[in-house]
């Protein structure tokens, strides 16, 4: 069957559209703290909450086989409908810290439609290629993910913050409506007609799936605590060296949107090289950024530190659509849309780990040698990947 050309830009437009909510509200948290006198704990927090929102959600969606058991077109379209909502009713919230925390949940669990139903959407189009196909999706994901740092540099103070969660609202409905009208279920999308108890048995004793998931569980230790850090990192650097940066909003949108361009390559690089070592080679050049980053932060000069920055921006995600399509090539035909939000749920659960291990730590070790610590996952992946 020949696939419409129009299937894969409108599957990653869309993907960029709805993921632009994940962190909307992380974008506008300095001036809510400013405004209510938040603890600085609060970035930590907000995080945390969204992907405690997305791990529940997986965990549902997989339990339910929703992915696999209904229409993930209209699923992805559901989804990302409740996901602006919930989004903009922040706005009536935001001083309450804990209402507003209740409702970045409600957005991560409405992710769980969003993020893996899109990766499964593609799978059921393309199982030749599919690395090259999933790496222009995590791409969108990513530019999606650094977009609401982007429109908050580019108001600056000329707009009110609120502004940020309701153009990202507006933009994920739009998502959302373009994958239900434009893209119909794929020709191996396969109905099945409950969950599997043996499922997560099974992730564990295939061998080669096992092997993917645990390189994306070391991989998911450091990607999110990066970056939802990449703000503080930018600001110490500014502290520690005097330097007044035009804005710190703008140059996270650069370190983190240059994901995109990464996934995207590196999903190229793949079909050369291979799924396996293009993303171990990644997951080892992002730890040895993590080794690094006290040199940098020390003794960079501002353009090395940025250029640093950037380069680790593009390795920390390049390897996440091949992980993505590891577990998809050596999931069962039946339940794959199952199998990659049940990993994708233990994946981030790993996450929020990560981020309220660094968050804690942050009060008792320098940032300068703080992020060193993320060094432990590409080293548990790296021999994930590898173990016999």
């Amino acid at each position: 069957m020949k696939i419409p050309k129009h299937v894969l830009p409108i599957i990653v437009i869309a993907q960029f559209c709805c993921t632009s909510l994940w962190f909307a509200g992380n974008a506008v948290l300095p001036q809510l703290i400013d405004k209510y006198n938040w603890e600085a704990s609060s970035l930590g927090n907000l995080t945390s909450a969204v992907q405690f929102g997305f791990i529940s959600g997986t965990l549902v969606f997989a339990f339910l086989s929703l992915a696999d058991r209904f229409s993930p077109s209209k699923l992805f379209f559901i989804s990302a409908t409740f996901g602006a909502v919930f989004n903009v009713l922040g706005l009536l919230v935001a001083s309450n810290f804990i209402a507003l925390l209740c409702f970045r949940i409600l957005v991560g669990f409405s992710l769980a439609g969003i993020y893996p139903v899109g990766m499964k959407i593609a799978a059921d189009y393309y199982q030749q290629g599919l690395g090259k196909s999933l790496g222009y999706l995590v791409g969108a994901l990513v530019v999606g993910t650094a977009l609401p740092h982007l429109i908050k540099g580019l108001l600056g103070n000329a707009l009110p913050w609120l502004w940020v969660l309701v153009s990202t609202s507006a933009i994920a409905f739009l998502g959302g409506l373009l994958i239900v009208l434009f893209v119909k279920d794929g020709p191996h999308h396969k109905q099945m007609n409950g969950f599997d108890a043996k499922l997560l048995s099974q992730i564990f004793k295939n061998t080669k799936l096992k092997s993917a998931a645990f390189g994306y569980f070391g991989h998911q230790w450091e990607l999110y605590t990066f970056w939802a850090f990449v703000p503080i990192l930018l600001t110490f650097y500014a502290s520690l060296h005097h330097t007044t940066m035009l804005s710190i909003s703008f140059y996270s949108f650069l370190v983190i949107g240059i994901g995109g361009l990464a996934c995207v390559m590196a999903g190229y690089t793949s079909q050369y090289f291979g799924v396996k070592n293009t993303a171990a080679t990644a997951l080892f050049l992002s730890g040895l950024c993590c080794l690094l980053s006290p040199l940098f932060l020390i003794w960079a000069s501002f353009p090395v530190f940025i250029a640093f920055l950037i380069f680790w921006g593009f390795n920390v995600v390049a390897d996440s659509p091949l992980f993505s399509t590891l577990i998809a090539q050596n999931a069962e035909p039946s339940n794959k849309g199952t199998s990659l939000t049940l990993v994708n749920s233990i994946g981030f659960a790993i996450t929020i780990v990560s981020i309220q291990f660094i968050s804690l730590l942050q009060q008792h070790i320098s940032p300068v040698y703080l992020f060193t610590l993320l060094a432990i996952g590409p080293l548990f992946g790296l021999i994930s990947l590898y173990k016999k």
